[in-house]
């Protein structure tokens, strides 16, 4: 369970536990409940906002073209200032990055298992990833696990935080409820490479793939998936909390696996795909 989930759960009012009781049931400390992250300012915030738009047209700006894309729509930022958000944001450019640091030991990268594999059915392999949501009043981080052959999307979970935790139950839900894929796709993500995510794959047999260091293209379905999910959702919906977010993203994943038709699948839904409602001839 997130920090966030945890927090919700407790019941300061609660008749019979205390705080401390209830922290101590579900394994969070009191002070993690009482602490309140400090948010960003409103113009960092607003900054975010259009670094995000900016980032869906333009994935191959790094921070130093970002900045000068700002500056010539006239905001007075640096490059310090765009990088510390940018990362903040867990964005960055898809171009090719030099080796500037080894790898962690605990976090090992795997190999790219899907480029010479024609893809036929629906649980041949699974892909996810971690983008960005602006609300009004802060920001949140959304994973969510698609099915390669289908485009549907199995689960989904959003955080405040970019940890492992939330990625982790989207995960199991997905095991949980549509079984376990031959091959399961991420980028190099920390919270992909970490110990815990692949010790979870490798428990239920599932072989591990990684998209290259900035090849977007490796994960292509689920880098696609986020920009009309962003336009169709995310910026026409000033989110106003995490509740707020968590309903609104509810209800377009179910009208985009039930009902929003693809080109790519026959002019099908990812639903419709997913259970095999005719062959799809222009699935890649």
């Amino acid at each position: 369970m997130s920090l966030d989930r945890r927090r919700e759960v407790v019941n300061p009012g609660h008749e019979q536990f205390s705080v401390v009781r209830q922290c101590d049931l579900i394994g969070m400390s009191r002070s993690s409940w009482y602490y309140r992250p400090r948010g960003e300012s409103e113009p960092n915030l607003d900054l975010m906002r259009v670094i995000d738009e900016a980032y869906l047209k333009m994935p191959w700006y790094g921070s130093r073209q970002m900045t000068r894309h700002l500056k010539r729509l006239g905001y007075g930022v640096g490059p310090k200032r765009v990088r510390r958000l940018m990362r903040l944001m867990g964005l960055r450019s898809v171009a090719p990055q030099p080796q500037t640091s080894r790898l962690n030991p605990a976090h090992p990268v795997y190999p790219y298992l899907l480029n010479d594999i024609a893809m036929e059915r629906a649980n041949q392999a699974r892909c996810t990833d971690v983008t960005y949501i602006p609300m009004a009043h802060g920001f949140l981080y959304l994973v969510a696990v698609m099915n390669w052959h289908t485009r549907k999307v199995l689960s989904w979970r959003v955080s405040n935080t970019q940890d492992t935790t939330f990625c982790l139950e989207a995960l199991d839900e997905t095991i949980e409820h549509y079984g376990c894929p031959e091959i399961f796709d991420t980028d190099q993500g920390s919270q992909f490479t970490s110990k815990a995510w692949t010790d979870r794959l490798k428990e239920q047999g599932v072989r591990i793939s990684m998209g290259g260091k900035g090849q977007w293209v490796d994960n292509v379905f689920i880098e696609r998936f986020w920009r009309p999910f962003k336009y169709e959702c995310v910026y026409l919906n000033a989110f106003s909390d995490f509740r707020d977010a968590r309903h609104n993203i509810g209800v377009w994943m179910n009208y985009y696996n039930n009902d929003r038709p693809h080109s790519k699948l026959d002019d099908l839904t990812p639903n419709e795909a997913y259970a095999g409602t005719r062959p799809l001839t222009s699935a890649a």
